[in-house]
């Protein structure tokens, strides 16, 4: 993939924990569709899901996280959209208030 209109646009999606039910949690398919949403409602072209259900952030040996990173190390990625920044980097607002990277 070279042309930018055939990139992957990331679509990334993680909750540390399992709500328990069969497939997707709750929270990722919630996350699934605010993601979609907006990268339709957008034009962000050929959308691909990345998903971590029941991974802790605070690792990156996510196997969704992985394989979007090989993807964007390959060069098939355009844009990487997120929910917010602690499905990436496993911190949630009580933690980026006291490591004073939101107040």
């Amino acid at each position: 993939m070279n042309r930018q209109s055939e990139k992957i646009t990331a679509l990334y999606c993680r909750l540390s924990r399992d709500d328990e039910l069969q497939g997707d949690s709750n929270s990722i398919v919630n996350q699934k569709a605010i993601l979609g949403k907006y990268a339709k409602d957008n034009n962000f072209k050929n959308p691909r899901y990345f998903v971590d259900d029941g991974v802790s952030g605070t690792t990156f040996e996510r196997e969704g996280f992985k394989a979007m990173i090989a993807e964007v190390k390959d060069g098939n990625v355009g844009t990487i959209i997120v929910k917010d920044c602690c499905a990436i980097i496993g911190l949630n607002q009580k933690d980026l208030e006291n490591t004073r990277l939101l107040a």
